[in-house]
């Protein structure tokens, strides 16, 4: 350093810059030769010889910078640099400096230039780290925001107490919802209320329980106002142990969610029905696979084509034989039987034998779309759909099943029709077991129905019967019921029941039935008189026949009406007040028919109240096996009692829907209504 300390007269000492910790350099004259470079440069950028030329020392160097600074004694400061002058480190890779060259006076006309140098490369190094780090998560960024705009998946963020705190053009996208909607619990709008508190209690648990993962399934609507099934998952997103947010991701299920329940619907189906013999049992136990898992709602009903006989010009009869409602809906009476017109739908879907959908404003169904009594029910439940499917057996349709969807559910669809459809195919060895049983059986109850007269329409009373068929016999039965007008303006109602289930009971039923209207047209006699001359009568036909009979005489009497009744071995007429008080009539009783005796069987008269209700029932409906048949007669007269106001019509459907029988024998009911107004007095 003995060199250094000569400054050639400048009277500088540069030792005094030997520990600074920055790189120290001083050149001298145009040539620019180095006369003083302190060990922290010679560190920065080797160790040339003092008095070499600054192109000597540093072949690379900018001297245009040094003769910049020496010509004008203009500072010149350059920041994070990379540096000619400096050997590249031991990887290769290039070193920065921040530096600055100024102008030095040795003496009169006699310049040079001053350099302070300070390495910077590892600053450089971290600095570009950091750059390449916060590049990477803005290019993350960027793709998770144009995943956001174009995945099927939703992507929705909440704050860490669970409300909703970003807007999600995924969520918008799919449901519709604006973002002003959408934040906070506003996404809750768009679950399906079924799904709604159930999704609600789940998200709060796993909240307030800082879950690992939170996932739950529920029913979102879409921007066209359908549903469709997501699954959901969230994660909570923690910083220095704390929740800052939940991330969760929807995902549309549906496909995977509809072949899921198509599979289990089947397998349910199938267990159903496995150890089912009848054809009402089966389509009966279908209807609690179907609903709710597929409908709302869902009735089976059994028809009959009655075309060429005469019912009115009406072809064909639907008796209801099962139904199933989900909770909150009005239920349907199990039972009921409805005569339908040729534009009826249920007719229509059984002539094509193709299903038919019909969707409409919920609680306002088209006129004619289903029976009478369905068609009242559509329209009390906010029915918005109603699919009307025949069931096909063996080339025949033995039954007719609806569904129907209410409110604010998605309207049945067609994929719903064909798992129906692919249902009742899976049971169709079962079923077409059980149709051949159900052929002879309408083939009996067809015959049933043409030895059974409709009632009269009468301008003041109303009359109602039913007939249900045993479904363990397939032969028809000896159950009738009769009611006619006689040539004295009185109305006569019959019920009668011929021992046995077959044939040749049925053909004595219809004999009995049409002497009895042929005696009681023949005189004007109490009904006693004339149930001793039909047993008589009775003679002539087979020997060892028996019957039951009970014979009722309707007619105006001193402002009021009468009832004359006679009964042989029946059961006793119910009589129905409209304030719900029953009693059963259980006078006039006399031997059954079919045993010759000398006394006349007894007759009994009875005022009747207006607005009451008169009952002639057969034993099906009554009778239980080991049970008194005063415990059936009890539970028929407390049903009819809470009646007493329903019209007569669903009168009997609802005896017949509410009564536990037991299937095992044929069931006959006819009523009569007595009208509000008094007639004219009659003797």
């Amino acid at each position: 350093m003995g060199d250094a300390r000569d400054c050639g007269g400048s009277g500088l000492a540069f030792e005094v810059l030997d520990p600074a910790p920055v790189g120290v350099a001083v050149t001298r004259g145009p040539a620019h030769r180095l006369v003083y470079m302190n060990a922290t440069y010679r560190a920065q950028y080797g160790d040339p010889p003092l008095g070499a030329t600054l192109a000597e020392a540093f072949p690379g160097a900018a001297q245009t910078r040094f003769d910049h600074v020496l010509a004008t004694g203009e500072q010149m400061v350059l920041t994070a640099a990379p540096s000619s002058m400096a050997p590249a480190d031991r990887d290769g890779e290039e070193r920065f400096f921040t530096s600055s060259l100024s102008r030095i006076s040795f003496g009169p006309g006699d310049h040079g230039v001053l350099v302070v140098a300070m390495e910077v490369t590892e600053q450089i190094a971290t600095s570009r780290q950091i750059q390449a780090i916060a590049d990477e998560r803005s290019r993350i960024l960027r793709r998770y925001q144009s995943l956001m705009r174009i995945s099927a998946q939703i992507i929705w963020v909440t704050g860490p107490e669970g409300d909703v705190i970003e807007a999600s053009p995924s969520w918008e996208r799919v449901t519709g919802q604006p973002w002003e909607e959408f934040r906070g619990q506003g996404w809750l709008a768009m679950i399906h209320p079924a799904d709604r508190a159930a999704t609600l209690d789940s998200w709060w648990r796993a909240v307030d329980s800082v879950a690992d993962v939170w996932e739950h399934s529920y029913l979102l609507r879409m921007a066209d106002g359908g549903y469709r099934h997501f699954q959901v998952r969230a994660v909570p997103i923690r910083e220095n142990g704390e929740v800052v947010e939940w991330v969760g991701a929807c995902s549309d299920v549906e496909d995977a969610w509809r072949e899921g329940r198509r599979q289990r619907l089947l397998d349910r189906a199938a267990a159903a029905t496995a150890d089912l013999t009848s054809l009402e049992d089966m389509l009966g136990a279908l209807t609690g696979v179907i609903v709710p898992a597929l409908a709302d709602g869902c009735g089976v009903h059994l028809v009959t084509d009655l075309t060429g006989n005469v019912r009115g010009g009406t072809p064909f009869v639907a008796e209801r034989i099962a139904s199933a409602a989900r909770d909150g809906l009005n239920a349907l009476p199990t039972y009921s039987e409805e005569y339908l017109g040729s534009t009826n739908a249920f007719v229509t879907a059984v002539r094509r034998r193709r299903p038919i959908l019909k969707r409409f404003p919920p609680g306002q169904p088209p006129p004619d779309l289903a029976p009478s009594g369905t068609q009242a029910w559509l329209a009390a439940n906010g029915v918005n759909s109603l699919l009307i499917l025949p069931v096909v057996v063996d080339g025949a349709v033995p039954a007719v099943v609806t569904a129907v969807a209410c409110g604010d559910r998605s309207p049945i669809s067609q994929a719903d029709i064909a798992l129906l459809s692919q249902m009742f195919d899976h049971a169709h060895d079962a079923l077409s077991s059980a149709i051949r049983f159900q052929r002879a059986q309408q083939i009996a109850l067809a015959l049933q129905h043409s030895l059974l007269a409709e009632p009269p329409l009468l301008p003041d009373l109303r009359i109602a019967a039913r007939y249900r068929a045993s479904p363990a016999a397939a032969e028809v039965g000896g159950d009738w019921y009769d009611s006619f007008v006689l040539p004295d303006g009185a109305t006569m109602i019959a019920i009668g029941d011929v021992a046995g289930h077959d044939l040749a009971a049925a053909v004595v039923m219809s004999q009995l039935r049409n002497m009895l209207r042929a005696l009681a047209m023949d005189r004007r006699e109490p009904p006693g008189e004339i149930l001793t001359r039909l047993n008589i009568a009775m003679e002539s036909l087979a020997d060892g026949i028996t019957a039951t009979c009970a014979l009722a005489r309707v007619e105006p009497c001193h402002g009021g009406y009468r009832l004359n009744y006679a009964i042989a071995g029946h059961l006793p007429p119910l009589l129905v007040t409209p304030d719900g008080t029953g009693c059963f009539l259980l006078g006039a009783a006399s031997p059954l028919l079919g045993f010759r005796h000398d006394q006349t069987c007894a007759s009994a008269l009875r005022p009747l109240p207006p607005r009451s209700t008169l009952l002639l029932y057969t034993d099906g409906l009554v009778e239980h096996p080991g049970e008194h048949l005063d415990v059936g007669l009890e539970r028929l007269r407390q049903l009819a009692e809470t009646l007493a106001r329903e019209p007569v019509e669903k009168f009997c459907d609802k005896l017949l829907s509410g009564l536990p029988t037991t299937g095992l024998d044929d069931i006959a009911v006819i009523a009569l209504r007595l009208p509000t107004h008094i007639p004219p007095a009659n003797g």
